[in-house]
């Protein structure tokens, strides 16, 4: 009799065995140490999932950073321990990956080419040819910030948001510099677009996939309103191994009506090796010099949607309201088609991301 009961339990006890632990991705490059994207199935109750968690995570050394909102049917967060293990025996999820760090990739230019100051074309009162420039188009940079003073903006730049908890400033001069190529005076043609500066990379040049899906839902806020008046372009300078978290967000943004042009990547591959670069909504940019060559460093490829100018661009910079600075890459060339897309936008009104790039 010992012997059946043994028997019975060791051929139930499987079917009541924990579900196996979901495996973590890690992508190729380094991480955020203890920070995850979670990824829920379809069908799965984002709300009550988090709320389950949040009440299992109690006062434990954990924490959700992001609750994504339709862009990305998952969350972010520091995941330790038992939480993390809590996680990863859900039911309720499809994948989770590490937190994995890009770095915006640019070279310096010929110094020869930058000067210290720029100088700046007067603003005239009348509205004559602001459609022809941009006007009526916001452009979000989505990068290490803007230096929203500088002379080359004319007032025209604002601070949008600040994710990953840096500062609302920028520190590096990356985002200045491909602000200033898309709408700024003397270097970009968007010259009576709106630019707003949205944070996602540290003063090192670092961006955590957390925060770039996180600015995602840039689309879910103006979704309602980009039928009737709101006209917005996004402009991405970076990138890193393919990542199914960020392409899926940039994906869905684009859905919802947001133009977003997109580096190709500096590494001489082919991009369908890069997120957000092999996303095929995304207009994505690779770099030729002022001969119309390719830049030796520019990724290429069937994913690449333009060519334009990434060597020796000479664009705003950090340190004074006139600064200026010369420097390559696709992180340069990708925002001059964002300009130009704002100047179509401002002439032809809007229309669909698809349809906009054909005319």
């Amino acid at each position: 009799m010992k012997s059946f009961a043994l028997l019975a339990a060791v051929l139930i006890a499987p079917a009541f065995a924990a579900p196996a632990a979901i495996p973590i991705t890690k992508l190729a490059g380094p991480a955020k140490e203890n920070s995850y994207i979670i990824k829920l199935k379809d069908g799965v109750s984002k709300d009550s999932h988090v709320a389950r968690l949040l009440e299992y995570i109690g006062a434990q050394d954990s924490k959700v950073v992001y609750k994504y909102e339709n862009v990305f049917h998952g969350y972010a967060g520091v995941l330790k321990g038992p939480i993390l293990d809590y996680i990863r025996r859900s039911a309720d999820v499809e994948y989770i990956q590490s937190d994995t760090i890009y770095r915006i990739e640019y070279e310096q230019g010929d110094e020869s080419l930058a000067s210290r100051e720029v100088q700046v074309e007067e603003e005239t009162p009348q509205l004559v040819g602001r459609a022809a420039n941009g006007g009526g188009v916001d452009i979000f940079g989505l990068d290490t910030g803007i230096l929203t003073t500088h002379t080359a903006f004319g007032g025209r730049a604002t601070w949008g948001a600040t994710y990953g908890g840096y500062a609302s400033r920028d520190g590096h001069g990356h985002g200045t510099h491909t602000a200033g190529t898309a709408a700024g005076s003397g270097f970009g043609l968007a010259t009576a677009a709106n630019i707003i500066a949205v944070k996602v990379c540290s003063d090192a040049g670092e961006c955590a996939t957390s925060d770039i899906v996180a600015v995602s839902v840039l689309a879910n806020y103006f979704h309602p309103f980009i039928k009737y008046f709101v006209h917005l372009v996004a402009t991405m300078s970076l990138g890193g191994p393919t990542d199914t978290a960020i392409d899926s967000a940039v994906s869905s943004a684009i859905s919802r009506g947001i133009h977003f042009t997109v580096a190709a990547g500096n590494e001489n591959q082919n991009a369908a090796n890069v997120s957000p670069a092999r996303v095929a909504a995304a207009n994505t940019i690779g770099a030729v010099d002022s001969s119309n060559r390719k830049a030796s460093f520019s990724n290429y490829g069937a994913a690449l949607d333009v060519w334009a100018l990434g060597v020796n661009v000479r664009s705003a910079w950090i340190g004074s309201n006139s600064a200026v600075n010369t420097i390559s890459g696709t992180s340069m060339a990708t925002p001059q088609v964002a300009g130009i897309l704002a100047v179509v936008i401002g002439n032809k009104g809007n229309s669909s991301p698809v349809r906009l790039y054909t005319f």
